[in-house]
């Protein structure tokens, strides 16, 4: 067993904070901590990827729609899937964890 560290990435007034908490072949682990009206800008991945925020609440955008998250809550988003994070009106801290780990 790994424990993996939970402490959220100290916050950037400039960009996203992220800090990668576990890194395989098969299966990456990062935590994200957004301040508010900061984004993820729309992206692809080759991985699944699934999201679960920690703390706060955002907005994930997906190919489907969007939708406001809160702590506890998790999203997917499928291999290919074009995504955006949003922190809207709070900080927002969530970890994305990808599998398997891109290229």
């Amino acid at each position: 067993m790994i424990a993996l560290e939970s402490a959220a990435p100290p916050a950037r007034p400039d960009r996203p904070a992220t800090r990668v908490l576990h890194d395989e072949a098969n299966l990456r682990v990062v935590a994200f901590h957004l301040l508010p009206g900061q984004t993820v800008p729309p992206h692809r991945s080759t991985s699944t990827v699934l999201v679960q925020v920690i703390a706060g609440e955002g907005t994930f955008g997906g190919e489907d729609g969007e939708a406001t998250l809160g702590a506890g809550e998790c999203a997917v988003y499928r291999p290919g899937e074009m995504h955006s994070i949003e922190a809207r009106s709070s900080a927002l801290v969530f970890h994305a964890v990808i599998a398997p780990r891109p290229g």
